[in-house]
């Protein structure tokens, strides 16, 4: 049943969903370019069995390619794909029960999945857990080079975020090691500095956003879950060739994925260096050239931004999170058709594409809000 054409209907539950990828001779997964949605695709994919497939990343604005049929079509993570199935709420979480109902369920990879969400999900918590991922103190990173870990983590903005040398100074001044940390003190302290420098003159909301990088769960093909989380965000907006390579469980690809990982943090951090900033009433605003807009919205919405919406805008492109649990899209959507652009998101994170100036759209985007 080809889904050219369709709404997505959304699966009414796990075993629905499970019981229809039973059923089908030739699945089609469709991810959003987002570590959640990446995971879950990973999962949903694992969990097929002998049943052909065909998995990609897809990014905003981008529609897929429909040249292959298919008995089934999963969106994961996208609202505006036409499909049998659209998973766009709490996708890991869903992906995870229905890898059960089918009877493989990789716990790392769906809790990855949620922290990539900045979520927690009890379940998922409770089966790593049962499957032996055990917290640790210390940082979650993907490497054993903890200077590496640290200066290219996009769980977090510090002061050394970026700065391979900068982190191994920093390292250097707590006496430790950044290739051998053993104990539990030398990973206390790491996460202590972390804490620390991130919370330093940024809104409360930093304290509980960085715990999502803190004493991390170990398993998977990194380090740790939260690195691996990050990884596969970052992939999947760099190389999503790479980023389902990995989510299928492809250790080949784990080196480029890690490059992937690299570049994506060297570009955000230094997109929220170098960022032109404004505050308005209830607004932040950054804008920069030639940034990877989601990621950047993240780290000021969490780390930097003194509002409760934050707007990052470049070259035509923008996108905007919330901190407050308001909508933001729907002023997305509206500041974008009113300069003849377009958007896509939901709830508290949108992303828009646009023909006119940075400012114009700002304008747009703060008489919409």
């Amino acid at each position: 049943m080809s889904a050219t054409g369709r709404e997505p209907t959304p699966a009414t539950s796990p075993s629905d969903l499970a019981g229809s990828l039973r059923e089908a001779a030739f699945v089609r997964l469709v991810s959003g370019a987002t570590g959640e949605a990446l995971a879950a695709t990973g999962l949903l994919a694992r969990a097929l069995d002998d049943t052909p497939f065909q998995a990609s990343v897809v990014r905003p604005f981008e529609d897929p390619d429909r040249t292959t049929e298919a008995d089934l079509t999963v969106a994961v993570g996208r609202a505006r794909s036409a499909a049998d199935v659209a998973l766009t709420d709490r996708p890991a979480a869903t992906a995870f029960e229905t890898a059960r109902e089918l009877g493989t369920a990789d716990p790392a990879l769906a809790l990855a999945g949620t922290i990539a969400a900045g979520e927690v999900d009890g379940s998922i918590a409770e089966a790593a857990a049962q499957a032996g991922l055990e917290r640790r103190p210390g940082v979650a990173v993907p490497v054993a080079d903890l200077a590496d870990g640290l200066a290219h983590s996009t769980l977090f903005v510090a002061p050394f975020s970026g700065e391979a040398d900068a982190a191994r100074a920093a390292l250097a001044d707590l006496d430790v090691d950044p290739g051998d940390y053993p104990t539990a003190d030398d990973r206390r302290r790491p996460a202590s500095l972390v804490a620390l420098a991130v919370t330093e003159d940024a809104p409360p909301r930093a304290a509980d956003a960085v715990e999502r990088a803190l004493r991390p769960a170990v398993g998977g093909p990194f380090e740790t879950v939260g690195g691996y989380a990050d990884v596969l965000d970052a992939a999947a907006r760099e190389r999503p060739g790479t980023a389902v390579a990995l989510a299928l469980g492809h250790d080949a690809v784990r080196e480029d994925a890690l490059d992937a990982w690299r570049t994506h943090a060297r570009r955000a951090h230094g997109a929220v260096t170098d960022a032109t900033t404004g505050r308005y009433d209830g607004l932040f605003v950054a804008r920069g050239d030639a940034m990877p807009t989601g990621t950047v919205a993240r780290l000021f919405a969490d780390f930097r931004a003194p509002e409760p919406v934050t707007l990052v805008v470049t070259d035509g492109e923008a996108a905007v999170r919330a901190t407050d649990g308001r909508d933001v899209a729907a002023p997305t959507r509206a500041a974008a058709e009113s300069v003849g652009g377009d958007a896509v998101g939901t709830d508290d994170r949108a992303r828009a594409r646009f023909d006119v100036s940075t400012a114009d759209f700002i304008e747009a985007f703060r008489e919409a809000l």
